[in-house]
């Protein structure tokens, strides 16, 4: 009777041990992926903020970096469209602050045409 309780509880720890293991191991794994993930991210960052050095005057980037401060959302499509205006070629010069708000506003849902009704 007791060795069937030892065979048992052996078989359980088996399980338990077993259990453990692969838990560890699809962690392990998906601490890889992520890490993998984080690293591609860091370099595509690196890039394209290598490519707005090129592509941007100093004045631009820091108005990209204040509006990547409120909306990095914003700031990041901001960032992939002057990206692409380089690598197209559409850009012979660094884009100047000045540039940048005018494409800026372009881009902006326009308030001046807002129309306010009173009730």
């Amino acid at each position: 009777m007791v060795s069937a309780q030892d065979d048992e509880l052996s078989a359980i720890r088996a399980q338990r041990l077993k259990a453990i293991q692969e838990q560890a191991q699809q962690q392990a794994v998906s601490q890889i992926e992520a890490e993998e993930k984080a690293q591609e991210a860091a370099q595509t960052a690196a890039q394209v903020d290598s490519t707005l050095r090129v592509a941007m005057t100093p004045d631009a980037r820091s108005r990209v970096a204040r509006i990547a401060m409120v909306d990095p959302s914003r700031a990041m499509a901001i960032k992939t469209t002057v990206v692409s205006m380089y690598q197209s070629g559409q850009l012979d010069q660094p884009m100047s602050d000045a540039s940048l708000k005018q494409m800026l506003a372009s881009q902006s849902k326009s308030r001046n045409n807002a129309s306010i009704r009173r009730i």
